[in-house]
């Protein structure tokens, strides 16, 4: 191996143990990456750096990422998602299971406006989780729902994380969220499949309601349908304008940031403390990104300067792995990284030398970009530190305890898996969309 690679290496263990000790994530991965410029290249290395970090500012796109994370607290704070769930607790209540399947449809459809696990799995532990207590669901049964639900807001567009992927990895958003439609109406669909043969066979897990709270007028139930609308009419606001192309990206998350501010306003939930609330939320956590997302670019600049890409090529070269057994290690690395860290600092730790190898390798971008994303959920839900699994701890009653947590997710990671697995043998579920739009 080269000087060069070891240096890498030498930068990559670094960085490592570095975070290992608690500090800020940009300031640990902005901090070495500065330190290494220096070492090799001297002050002009600070160029580098400087560069790779400036040209996301320049990038137009990236005013959607602070109005997404608006449009997710927004949703949350106003109350919108009551509505909503109460409608599916009705029409969903006579089915074995039904309140845990119409919980993963009100996770998707959260997914579909805000692209945030954390807003998702706010509503369904506030939400969905008191209601299913009261109602006798098993508390493995529940909670295990509500996390797989919440990690579907970063594969459904608009995704979060896809834009971030996008970003680091040079790749266009809109090919990103169209690949993730049919990923995450796939995974959303064997998740209810999962609940319905487990409730099949054991009811006790997800009792139907009493008749006395299914046997309403139908009109009463037909007006219940109502809640819907707002939802529906967000989502196609800001997705659907943009897939049909009438909308831009930045275009179409400024529509929908204002559905949702309107829709908050119409239903009379919008006040100056539930403004001031998500502003301040929205600041902070767009802040948080931007910050680790310029770090990020600053490391990968001065890390492909090494030639990172091609020594760590020729190691799993060397060792015998051939495209897929380098593409399995990728997400086995992911998973491995999950249990400690959060989908943020995973892509930024990777992405600047997984990227370009999946590219050399011949694969395409925008579907390993899917791969990572679903493998950063099932990270989420892997004990023993999986993000979601003390999300859930903090967020739920006293009487769920974190071993219960802990045994809940793993049915629902072996389904996450087997989606995997589909997407990873039939890669047109991710591609065939954003090749078909595109290339109309």
């Amino acid at each position: 191996m080269s000087a060069y690679g070891l240096m890498a290496i030498m930068m990559f263990s670094s960085m490592i143990v570095m975070l290992l000790t608690g500090r800020h994530i940009f300031a640990v991965i902005g901090g070495v990456a500065s330190i290494f410029a220096l070492l090799l290249w001297g002050k002009g290395g600070v160029g580098m750096a400087f560069q790779a970090s400036f040209s996301l500012l320049v990038w137009y796109p990236l005013l959607t990422l602070p109005i997404f994370i608006y449009m997710g607290y927004m949703f949350a704070k106003s109350g919108i998602a009551d509505d909503l769930y109460e409608m599916i607790h009705v029409w969903m209540g006579p089915v074995r299971g039904g309140l845990a399947i119409g919980t993963i449809g009100l996770m998707s459809i959260i997914s579909a406006i805000n692209g945030l696990s954390v807003a998702g799995m706010a509503v369904g532990s506030t939400i969905a989780l008191p209601e299913m207590l009261k109602r006798k669901y098993d508390k493995r049964m529940l909670t295990g729902v509500i996390q797989a639900g919440s990690s579907l807001g970063i594969l459904i567009p608009p995704s979060v994380v896809l834009v971030l992927y996008g970003m680091i990895a040079r790749q266009p958003v809109g090919r990103l969220w169209l690949a993730g439609v049919f990923p995450g109406l796939l995974l959303t669909g064997m998740f209810i499949i999962y609940i319905l043969i487990r409730c099949y066979f054991q009811p006790e897990l997800g009792p139907t309601l009493p008749p006395e709270e299914r046997n309403i007028p139908w009109g009463k139930k037909l007006s219940l349908l109502k809640g819907a609308v707002i939802p529906i009419l967000i989502i196609f606001s800001m997705s659907g304008l943009f897939f049909m192309g009438i909308t831009s990206l930045v275009e179409s998350s400024a529509v929908g940031a204002t559905a949702t501010t309107l829709a908050a306003l119409v239903k009379k939930r919008l006040n100056w403390k539930t403004m001031y609330e998500v502003l301040r939320d929205t600041l902070s956590v767009s802040c948080m990104f931007m910050w680790v997302i310029l770090a990020a670019l600053a490391f990968g600049a001065i890390f492909d300067g090494l030639g990172a890409v091609h020594a760590i090529q020729e190691l799993f070269l060397r060792y015998g792995f051939g495209p897929w057994g380098i593409i399995i290690m990728m997400q086995l690395s992911f998973i491995a990284m999950g249990m400690f860290l959060d989908d943020t600092a995973m892509l930024i730790i990777v992405a600047p030398l997984y990227v370009p190898l999946v590219i050399k390798l011949g694969f395409d971008p925008i579907w390993y970009g899917v791969l990572y994303t679903i493998t950063c959920q099932i990270a989420y839900l892997t004990p023993p530190f999986g993000y979601n699994l003390f999300l859930m701890k903090a967020m739920a009653p006293k009487e769920i305890t974190l071993a219960d947590i802990y045994w809940s997710v793993i049915p629902f990671v072996l389904v996450m898996i087997l989606s995997l697995v589909v997407i990873m043998i039939f890669p047109g579920i991710a591609t065939w969309l954003p090749n078909l739009y595109y290339n109309r």
